[in-house]
C-alpha cells in the first residue's frame, strides 16, 4: 500500500533533504505534504490522509514535542506513525520524544539508508 507523508520543519531546505532521502527509500510513497512548524502540521492533518509523520523538534509556534502530543491527543491519529528528525539527540530527549508517542527517531545529519531502516523496522 503506498502511503502519505507529512515533513514537519520550519526549514524549507530541510523538508527537501527529507523528500529527497525519503524518495531514495524504498518505501511505497503516494503523497509528500509539507508544513512549516506543528501548527500547519495540524492543518495538513485535517485535511489529508496521512500515515507517516517525519517531523523537526525545534520550530516555531507549535514545536516538535508539542506537535507529538497534540497528534496523539486525536483519536483519529492513532494510525500514524511518527518519526522525529533532529539534532536534539540525547538520551533524554528522545525518551521524552517517545513518552509523549513518536514512534522513532533519526538524528541529524542522516542519510537515506538511515531514514529507510527506521521507517522499516517501524512498519505497522
Amino acid at each position: 500500500m503506498a502511503i502519505n507523508v507529512l515533513i514537519v520543519d520550519d526549514s524549507s531546505t530541510m523538508r527537501k533533504i527529507v523528500q529527497r532521502n525519503l524518495k531514495q527509500t524504498r518505501l511505497d510513497i503516494a503523497e509528500i505534504f509539507q508544513a512549516g512548524d506543528g501548527q500547519e502540521g495540524l492543518a495538513v492533518l485535517q485535511a489529508q490522509q496521512v500515515h507517516l509523520i517525519l517531523s523537526d523538534w525545534n520550530m516555531p509556534n507549535l514545536d516538535g514535542l508539542g506537535f507529538v502530543q497534540a497528534v496523539r491527543a486525536n483519536t483519529a491519529w492513532d494510525h500514524i506513525q511518527i518519526v522525529m528528525i533532529t539534532t536534539e539527540g540525547g538520551e533524554a530527549k528522545v525518551q521524552e520524544a517517545i513518552g509523549a508517542g513518536a514512534n522513532g527517531y533519526v538524528k541529524k545529519p542522516f542519510t537515506a539508508d538511515d531514514l529507510e531502516a527506521q521507517l522499516t523496522s517501524r512498519a505497522a
